[in-house]
Parts: C-alpha cells; structure tokens; sequence
C-alpha cells in the first residue's frame, strides 16, 4: 500500500532533561561494551536510559528476529514512562519491520525517534504514513558512546521545541550552487532512500528540502543512485538539497576530481540551491540533529545556512 502525506503534523512531545528513555535495536546486533558506553553519555547528559535485556539478542547479523525487534519499539511506545525512543545503532535490518508494526499504535502514541543509517528506511515511512516528525540524528551505541559524538545545540534545540533556529557555518556546510528554498526538511542515508524506489514505501519528496548522506560509496555509486533520484523524477518539486559529510565517499587517494564535482554533474543543473559537508548521520565528530517533516529554509550564498522554521516537538 501506498501512504499520502497527512495533513496535521503530529509532533511528539517534548524531552526534557531527567525523562526516561527507551533504546531499541531495530537493525544489527549490538556490543554490550557499546552500549554500556552510551547509556554513560545519556546519564552524563540528565536522561534516565532503559532497555531490555532481549535488545542483546542475535540472529544472524540482526539483533533478534524481526518479531523481537518490532515488538520492542511497540512496547517502548505505550509506556508511559518513556518520552523517547532512541536506536542504539543501524547496520541492517530495519526494512523487516515495516510489515511488522502496527501504524495504529504508533500513530495513537507518538513519541520522539532518532536513528540514522538504516533506521532512514522507519524515520521517512513514519513521516510519511503517519505524518509524524521524526529525528535524523545520533545514536545511543555510536555517536553517544564517544565524547563529542553528538551536537547537543541541535540535539537540545530539535528536542526540547526552539521555535526557530540555525544550523550554519560551524556544521561543515558549504555552498555549491547559490539561492534559497524552502520547505520540508526530509531525506536520510541515501542508499536507503534510493532502495526504498518502486515499493510501497516509496519517498516522497515533492515540496522538501531533501538532506542527502552517506558512507563509504564510491563517487560512481554516488553518480549512480542520484541518477536514479533524478530519472525516478524525485527531484521534480524538491526546494534544495544539502548534502552529508559524506565520510569516505572516494574512488582512491589520488582520485584527479572531487565529490562535489560529481554531485554537481547530477543535480546542478536543477535551479534549487545545493550545500554539501552538514555534519548529520555518518559523520566524524558532533552528530548533528535534524527534525524531519518540518517547515526549513535552505539560504546558499558565500556560506550555507538551514533555517528550521517550526517547534519539533509539542508543548508538555
């Protein structure tokens, strides 16, 4: 089945600082030793973390079956004394719970998600199914496993529900094609976005300002799958594009062109302004947070600014 847009936003209910919050791995296997790790970096920052003890289970290469994952971030939903859900990594795996959760219950328990990675494929469909904002941003066995792993201005800002608010010149960001645009920010891991083509879980993309990152893809791969953007026509309606850090997107060392050039090749020709290097999802240091299905403009001039334009969250 195919879901349209809703048209009432549902953001979830703010976080605030001593709040519980619940870890779920709704991908790969984990490492107790990561873990561990992360819930330190919670505490350290005044959260209350929890999770249960099946979140260490393995099969395969996931953490537990499909059914033990799907049931996890259900039961993390309805608890009252949980205000967030947090992904402890991604890896793999998160596209065998699309079948698996029940759309009803999230929907009539809405509460903040952040992930990244393979978590792309739950934060575009449930922002996408059941309008809900979602979170592009650090996770609990990655980026708060490690000082300095998570930007805690656009993590405090997008979580607590600043109105209005900057990311700018100290994410990484910067201009390659000039003008502004506005609308609603979405997108994700872009290998993610481009599997998702062709299924009921199709992206939407018409009236965003699509954000763009990934890891480890070679600069032809990166060609390829924007290609694929392009001639899926899932760039007609988009407002602007910012592009990840794209952390080890490179052919070799000697490479004689950059990424950016390639990117250009793409998308440069189409009138919407294009800004590459914000620091959000694989990165190499201070994961930035950005709020999903909300209102942002994109201003590309000497520096590259996006503007987010509307609380994320709701008032408690």
């Amino acid at each position: 089945m195919t879901f349209a847009r809703q048209p009432a936003r549902v953001k979830p209910p703010a976080l605030r600082r001593g709040d519980k919050v619940g870890i779920v791995a709704p991908a790969s296997n984990i490492k107790r030793e990561l873990l561990d790790a992360g819930c330190d970096g919670l505490r350290a920052l005044g959260y209350e973390p929890f999770y249960f003890d099946s979140i260490l289970e393995r099969d395969l290469y996931f953490a537990g079956s499909a059914a033990r994952r799907a049931r996890e971030f259900e039961e993390m939903l309805v608890r009252d004394d949980i205000r967030a859900v947090l992904c402890a990594r991604g890896g793999y795996g998160a596209n065998y719970l699309l079948e698996e959760l029940a759309l009803a219950k999230i929907a009539a328990y809405p509460k903040i998600f952040v992930g990244y990675s393979d978590v792309t494929t739950l934060l575009t469909w449930l922002t996408d199914s059941v309008n809900l904002v979602t979170f592009h941003g650090p996770m609990v066995a990655k980026d708060f496993a490690v000082d300095g792993g998570a930007d805690l201005a656009s993590w405090r800002n997008a979580l607590e529900g600043i109105a209005h608010w900057q990311i700018g010149a100290e994410s990484g960001a910067k201009a390659l094609v000039t003008g502004e645009g506005e609308g609603i920010l979405y997108g994700g891991c872009l290998s993610l976005l481009v599997s998702a083509l062709g299924t009921p879980y199709d992206i939407h993309t018409d009236g965003t300002v699509l954000f763009l990152e990934d890891i480890a893809a070679k600069p032809y791969q990166i060609d390829r799958m924007l290609m694929q953007l392009k001639l899926a026509s899932k760039f007609d309606g988009v407002r602007g594009i910012i592009f990840g850090e794209m952390m080890d997107c490179r052919q070799s060392a000697d490479q004689d062109y950059s990424l950016e050039e390639v990117v250009l090749r793409v998308v440069g020709d189409l009138g919407v302004p294009v800004a590459f290097g914000l620091r959000s999802g694989h990165v190499s240091r201070a994961n930035i947070t950005l709020p999903l299905g909300i209102r942002a403009r994109l201003e590309v001039g000497r520096e590259a600014t996006l503007s987010i334009l509307e609380a994320a969250v709701a008032e408690r």
